[in-house]
């Protein structure tokens, strides 16, 4: 929870508006709700799921088709992870600093 919080603040410093769901169940909600919602920033791993974060990217497409993916993990993406990424996903392993959080905002927004 402490690192979504850091990146939340993160990225609302930057001037980007934030919402933040604790769960994959969370996370659908709000991206059911019809507010504009640009990109999503998700763990591979979430602790109610294992890859849950790839999952929750699948869905999230479903339900936005352009919505942009930014994927995150502490831990190593092996290749099975990485074939579970949506596609044009950008990666963004931890620990990461403010600075690469931000630019990596920015490179997905652009892209």
């Amino acid at each position: 929870m402490l690192v979504r919080l850091v990146a939340e603040m993160t990225l609302h410093g930057e001037g980007y508006e934030t919402l933040s769901a604790g769960d994959v169940d969370e996370a659908l909600a709000l991206l059911r709700t019809p507010q504009r919602i640009d990109a999503l920033f998700t763990d591979i791993y979430l602790k109610s799921a294992p890859l849950g974060g790839c999952a929750l990217a699948q869905q999230a497409l479903a339900l936005r088709p352009d919505l942009r993916v930014l994927y995150t993990t502490g831990n190593r993406a092996t290749e099975q992870m990485k074939s579970l990424f949506v596609q044009s996903a950008h990666f963004l392993p931890k620990p990461y600093s403010d600075d690469q959080l931000r630019d990596s905002m920015q490179g997905l927004l652009a892209a």
